[in-house]
Formats: C-alpha cells, sequence, structure tokens
C-alpha cells in the first residue's frame, strides 16, 4: 500500500464524507436515512475541523478516510467526546482504523485533554472488532435503538480510558 498519511479534516473533505456516507454498504452504521440527513451529518463533520476535532487519512493524496471527535465546551463534561470514524469501503482492513483511531487518540489527549473517548457502535458492525483490539470496552447497550426497514438494531456503548 501506498504511504498513509494523517491531517486535520479540510473543508474540501465534505465531498468524500457525503461519498462515503452515502454508500448504501457505510450508511446501514450511521443513524442518517437520507440525502438531506447526510448533509446535515457532512455539515456538522465539517464543523469540527475549524477546531482541528477532526483528521482525514489520505493515500496518494486522496482522502481514504476520516475521524472526527465531537468535543464538548461545557465545563462539566469536556473532559470526555464521542468519536466517529469512516474509512472508505475500497481501503478497508488496511490499517487505515487503526491508524486514525491511534491518531485521534494523541490528538485527544495532547490537544484537548480528554480523559476518555466514547463510542456507539451498532450491533454487526464488523468495525466492533477494531474497538475491541484497540481496547475499547462495552458499558451498555440500547436495545432496538436504530430501525431499518428488515427490522432493529442495538447500540453497544464503548469508552477507553485515555
Amino acid at each position: 500500500m501506498d504511504k498513509l498519511k494523517i491531517r486535520f479534516t479540510e473543508k474540501e473533505d465534505c465531498d468524500y464524507l457525503k461519498k462515503w456516507l452515502s454508500d448504501k454498504d457505510i450508511l446501514k452504521w450511521f443513524p442518517m436515512y437520507n440525502e438531506m440527513e447526510i448533509d446535515d451529518a457532512v455539515r456538522i463533520w465539517i464543523a469540527y475541523s475549524k477546531i482541528n476535532a477532526s483528521l482525514t487519512a489520505l493515500i496518494n493524496k486522496k482522502p481514504v478516510g476520516s475521524a472526527l471527535l465531537y468535543v464538548q465546551s461545557f465545563e462539566k463534561v469536556k473532559h470526555h467526546a464521542l468519536f466517529a470514524i469512516i474509512v472508505d469501503s475500497n481501503y478497508r482492513n488496511k490499517g487505515i482504523g487503526t491508524k486514525l483511531i491511534n491518531e485521534l487518540i494523541i490528538l485527544a489527549k495532547e490537544k484537548f485533554e480528554l480523559e476518555f473517548l466514547n463510542l456507539e457502535v451498532y450491533a454487526g458492525n464488523p468495525a466492533k472488532r477494531l474497538y475491541d483490539r484497540l481496547g475499547f470496552t462495552s458499558f451498555g447497550m440500547q436495545k432496538k435503538c436504530l430501525k431499518e426497514n428488515d427490522g432493529y438494531l442495538d447500540k453497544i456503548f464503548m469508552q477507553k480510558y485515555l
């Protein structure tokens, strides 16, 4: 694989984020349902890039994945953050997700002084294996959280102390 580079997310990455979230195999693991909701999610993701709370992975200068810290400004909760990650389906299982999360952890500790990271993953999402491997632990579940055309998915809550 060509050299992987990680940089802060830029406004120009929004087209890739929209493309990835519009992929039905990726979208099924996110709560968005239609183009309007996807556009809103991309807008929010890019808004966090203004404070350098989002990273983008590049191969040959092409974005292949992104990870985001939903950092909080309220004093009582700014010691932790939820995060999200997307890796282009053509670049999965190549270490990109691992690299993005590891760099996000460094960013979380050094720039935002976070004490732990949280994530939410839907039952059956293959990315859960990655989170387990990187030391995230489950601490709860919300039954029937995501309603799909063919039934419901449970949401698993995970965290990692930094």
